[in-house]
């Protein structure tokens, strides 16, 4: 087990040096639509260079400890191309003032080849990849703008990064559709020799509409509790995904294979923050970047009334330290419904992410978490191991023990 924590108190930015274009057409996407954001774009999608140099300036300068986050998403930050991010890295060392610089850069790994593999070692890139398990699977959703299935691609970008010894993580968005594959998924993505994984909640909602300055967009604030998306996950669905793996993890990966929820969960059963901005008490200071240089609160509240700044009139320290930042942050807990503030694992939840936040509570206003039920499920089964591992982590040993304390104990019971 790793205690790495998420920092509430820094500034982490989520650039997408492409906006929203992308180069296959998820069904689930929630991101594709804020083109309609930037209507007079036309062509023009692309960063450019004078907003990624006060991108790189400004990032380094907005960090107050020796470590710099830089975070590539989009869209599909590929499309950009590599000459733009051997560019990034170039300023990066011309303002990085001898602090050490870390670039994450998440793919759906289509346009990943040798070059791409050569560049991301030689300067130590941490690779997302998306992948939501094998290919009956993950080609459900993710398809190319032709309707052709991704999988062999995806599959092959992996086999170049581990050809090239690329550090790389798997996102797999849970739906409808895997959540009861849970040790299917698992364990194929064990196969690919995937050790890092995150396993990411699908919940979209269809019409819940939000019109501003002339543009409807999904709202994810809106208290009207919209109707599904017909590929998002079920509360307690996601709670057994969890559970199935979990229960096989911990009984034989800890210490091989790192799961981001299980990990954040055994950081906060260890009172320390939390590694993941969902179960942190306060959101605030993650920000996404537009390829125009627009800063909005978080990834997904990229909606007009959210919107900081732009980093050619405004700093993103400057934003980091507004008013409106500030608000945006306090609001999640100040929202916390009652619910939420008597349940036994608050501590380890603290009512999730504000967007989830529509299911109707026990004083019948919609402001419970939607994915409460799974996350409870969840809790509950670990709540156990994690305070022995706790307990183990405590007494300076290490919590991979626990692999031995189960065995020994299932082998006497049988």
């Amino acid at each position: 087990m790793n205690i790495q924590t998420w920092n509430p108190s820094g500034c982490h930015v989520m650039a997408k040096p492409t906006g929203s274009k992308c180069n296959i057409d998820c069904l689930y996407c929630f991101y594709l639509e804020k083109e309609k954001l930037y209507p007079e774009r036309g062509q023009d999608w692309m960063m450019g260079e004078v907003t990624l140099d006060a991108y790189i300036q400004q990032q380094i300068d907005a960090q107050s400890g020796s470590e710099v986050v830089f975070a590539w998403q989009g869209g599909e930050p590929t499309l950009r191309g590599l000459a733009f991010f051997e560019q990034a890295v170039l300023l990066q060392q011309k303002y990085g003032k001898g602090r050490k610089v870390i670039n994450t850069f998440q793919t759906n790994g289509i346009l990943i080849d040798d070059k791409w593999c050569a560049f991301f070692k030689q300067h130590d890139f941490l690779i997302g990849i998306s992948i939501d398990g094998p290919a009956e699977l993950h080609d459900v959703y993710r398809k190319n703008r032709a309707g052709k299935p991704t999988h062999v691609k995806v599959e092959a970008a992996i086999l170049l990064f581990k050809q090239y010894k690329v550090e790389f993580n798997t996102l797999t968005v849970v739906s409808k559709t895997n959540v009861h594959q849970a040790l299917t998924v698992y364990r194929y993505l064990k196969q690919l020799g995937s050790q890092h994984m995150q396993f990411i909640p699908l919940v979209e909602r269809k019409a819940t509409e939000h019109t501003a300055n002339g543009l409807t967009l999904i709202n994810p604030e809106s208290k009207v509790s919209g109707e599904l998306c017909d590929w998002s996950v079920e509360p307690k669905a996601f709670g057994e995904f969890l559970i199935q793996i979990f229960h096989e993890w911990v009984r034989l990966d800890i210490g091989n294979v790192y799961i981001q929820m299980f990990e954040n969960t055994f950081a906060l059963t260890c009172d320390q923050p939390a590694q993941i901005c969902v179960f942190s008490p306060q959101c605030g200071s993650a920000f996404a970047l537009e390829a125009n240089g627009d800063v909005y609160s978080c990834d997904h509240y990229v909606y007009p009334e959210y919107k900081l700044g732009n980093i050619n009139e405004t700093t993103i320290t400057q934003m980091n330290n507004s008013e409106s930042n500030r608000l945006f942050g306090l609001a999640k807990s100040d929202t916390l419904s009652g619910d939420c503030r008597r349940c036994e694992f608050r501590s380890l939840c603290h009512g999730g992410c504000p967007k989830h936040r529509f299911a109707i509570s026990s004083s019948g206003k919609p402001d419970q978490n939607y994915l409460c039920a799974g996350y409870k499920a969840f809790f509950h089964y670990s709540s156990p191991y994690m305070a022995l591992m706790k307990k183990l982590y405590l007494n300076q040993y290490p919590p991979a023990a626990i692999m031995q304390i189960i065995q020994k104990k299932e082998s006497q019971q049988q």
